[in-house]
């Protein structure tokens, strides 16, 4: 491209890496009891202290599912402009043999985790709404797992990677003002942004004790999107694997 700034897409290239490094580390960062502490806490739960508590901690974590399940969508938009990162230290032949490989392969690896994160959170949000449903005392059971989700803490968390991801775009139009013309790449922005705000507004949006279910929706919204992200990434390396084994059957001539 012309009038490339190549520090400043370094620099975007750094941040939309630190986001995703934020959402894998948030499930540690948000804080909060463990699930068997959480259970004892509860008063007339004092049974579940033993073995039956250890059986549903492995079955539920705390919660904060909402900003771990970004890095599948940002770790799409992380690859793609890594990739650009790479045209700047890597030779154009060299690179444009082996992106539609790692493109593929990468988006294979979010295409299985994602759908395995998705009948994960599917699974959890079930058991959340049994529990929480079935008063007295699976209510009480839920309130001991999940009844205590860390807001303000999340909400910073959201705060931060807005911050990062409104830096990355400021950064990535200061390197070069023409990727506002790649319609995909704005696209996949775009949606990142939204995502981002569909959380803090869950998140916002219900009391405390039942923040947690509408964290697990807004999970797996995040996941579904970065799912339809991940297919056509898929789709999108078929060409670049196409025009490779071209032109290694061309040098094998």
């Amino acid at each position: 491209m012309d009038q490339l700034r190549r520090p400043f897409l370094l620099v975007a290239v750094a941040m939309i890496v630190l986001v995703v490094l934020v959402e894998v580390g948030s499930r540690w960062a948000s804080g909060g009891a463990a699930p068997v502490a959480r259970v004892a806490q509860v008063p007339g739960l004092e049974e579940l202290r033993g073995a039956e508590a250890a059986s549903l901690a492995r079955v539920a974590e705390p919660p904060g599912r909402g900003i771990f399940a970004m890095a599948l969508l940002d770790g799409v938009l992380a690859f793609r402009i890594a990739l650009m990162g790479m045209a700047l230290v890597i030779p154009a032949r060299v690179l444009g043999r082996v992106q539609g490989i790692a493109t593929a392969v990468l988006s294979l690896l979010f295409l299985l985790g994602g759908i395995g994160g998705l009948l994960f959170l599917l699974t959890e949000l079930s058991l959340m709404v049994g529990l929480f449903t079935a008063a007295p005392f699976g209510t009480l059971v839920y309130l001991g797992l999940w009844g205590f989700f860390p807001r303000g803490d999340a909400a910073a968390l959201l705060s931060l990677l807005l911050f990062l991801k409104l830096a990355f775009v400021v950064f990535l139009v200061l390197a070069q003002p023409k990727f506002l013309q790649v319609k995909a790449l704005v696209a996949l922005v775009a949606t990142s942004l939204v995502a981002n705000l569909i959380l803090a507004f869950l998140h916002g949006l219900i009391p405390n004790p039942v923040t947690s279910i509408a964290d697990e929706i807004g999970a797996i919204i995040v996941v579904i999107l970065g799912l339809v992200w991940a297919a056509l990434m898929l789709v999108g390396a078929i060409p670049g694997i196409v025009k490779a084994v071209r032109v290694d059957r061309a040098l094998a001539r």
